[in-house]
Parts: structure tokens; sequence; C-alpha cells
């Protein structure tokens, strides 16, 4: 089965799940949809840039947050591979994942490895990818129902630390902002 197939099996079952959570009511899940990753200024009006180029990447599965107004944010993107994954894989996405960080400074990224039989994460994701905010393996291309739940409880702390991230950068200088005193980015490993 090619990646994009099997993606399309998820992504339904992946945004009901979510949309469980009374949290995340205004949950989207996609696939295949381009993201910008930068976006080149080509002239300017005055001080301000008057025309601009966005490149884009296609994601694997992009879970955005929609309001009323039809305005949407971008909040988790997944990487999807099928079976093996190889250093260039581990390099290009992790490379993927921090140039569209760059532009979406609050964006979470993952990678999730189905039909893995019994090969737990291989060495080379964690030694080469270090834009990556989680991965996941999976033995079967249908997750085991423990590998489920472990998708969707990250998907629902990444949609929070997204939200969190977002107040933390945008709302800074805000009277009524949040106030923290530190930051931990815990490791946990299954």
């Amino acid at each position: 089965m090619k990646e994009k197939d099997w993606v399309r099996t998820i992504i339904k079952d992946i945004e009901w799940a979510l949309n469980q959570n009374n949290e995340n009511q205004n949950i989207r899940v996609e696939d295949s949809k381009k993201l910008p990753y930068s976006s080149e200024i080509l002239s300017y009006s005055g001080e301000e840039p008057a025309g601009h180029n966005d490149i884009r990447y296609e994601t694997d599965i992009l879970i955005y947050e929609k309001n009323d107004q039809d305005v949407w944010v971008p909040r988790v993107i997944i990487e999807v591979k099928i079976g093996k994954i190889n250093t260039h894989d581990a390099i290009t996405y992790s490379q993927k994942a921090r140039t569209h960080k760059n532009v979406h400074p609050y964006l979470r990224y993952g990678i999730l490895i189905s039909n893995r039989q019994h090969y737990p994460l291989p060495g080379r994701l964690f030694r080469h990818g270090q834009h990556f905010d989680f991965m996941l393996s999976w033995k079967e291309l249908q997750a085991a129902d423990n590998e489920w739940k472990q998708l969707i409880t990250i998907l629902n702390d990444e949609i929070i630390a997204s939200r969190t991230l977002e107040e933390m950068i945008y709302r800074s200088r805000s009277k009524n902002r949040m106030h923290y005193t530190s930051l931990h980015k815990p490791l946990r490993m299954r």
C-alpha cells in the first residue's frame, strides 16, 4: 500500500478521536495539504512588504484548528513512512520540520512509521531527527489499541503545546498574558 493511500485510511479516525476532547471541537485533519515553509519578500512599499512569494511543502498529515470565520492555524504535522526509514529520510523530514517551524514557530512536528513489525524506532531517527517533537512506530499498518491510544494522547498534548507556544510568543507583551517562570521539555520514551 502506498503511504498516501494509507494516510487517507486513518485521517478521519484521527479527527474523530481528537474531537472527543471538548477542547478540540474545531480541530481538523487533512492529508496532502501544502503549508508554507518560506516567505520571500519580493518588494516593499515604503517600509512594508508589498509582494511576497510563499514556498510550500506538501504535508502527509496536517492537524489544524479552524474557527467560525474560516481562519485556521496549523497545530501539528505528521510525516508518515511505511516500513523502513533511511538516514536520508530522517535528515530530510527533520529539515522540513525546522523550515516549517521557522514560519510557524508554535507548530509541533512528528513522524509515524507503520508496519515496522517487531522493530523499534531506528537509532538514525534519534540521531538525525532533532527537529521532531515526537516519533511513533506501529507494528502493523493498523494500530494496536495501545498504539492508537498513544498516538491520540500525544496529539492532544501537542495541540495543547502548540496553543501554549502561540500564546507565549505572540502575547508576551500583553498585560493579560500568562506569566511563566519556567519551561521544561521532558523526554518520554515507551
